[in-house]
C-alpha cells in the first residue's frame, strides 16, 4: 500500500456520473486512515482493498469524501 504522505488528496464530486474509478485510493479524510484502494463499482458500491482485510470489502463509495488526485513520492 501506498504511503498517504504520498499522496495529494481532493473532494470526492458527488454530483458527477462516475465520482471516482476503479484503481484511485479514497478516504474518509485527506491523507487519514484507512486509504482504500478501489478495486471494482457496482451501483453506487464500490469493492475496496486495504492494508488491513484479506479480502476486499464492499462499502457505499458515497461514505467516502475524499480521493487521492496524484503520487508525489
Amino acid at each position: 500500500m501506498t504511503s498517504p504522505k504520498a499522496l495529494a488528496w481532493t473532494l470526492l464530486d458527488r454530483t458527477a456520473a462516475i465520482p471516482a474509478q476503479v484503481g484511485e485510493w479514497v478516504s474518509l479524510d485527506a491523507g487519514g486512515m484507512p486509504i482504500y484502494r478501489i478495486e471494482a463499482l457496482e451501483d453506487g458500491q464500490a469493492w475496496l482493498r486495504d492494508d488491513t482485510h484479506a479480502q476486499p470489502q464492499r462499502l457505499p463509495l458515497s461514505g467516502f469524501r475524499w480521493k487521492a488526485t496524484a503520487d508525489l513520492g
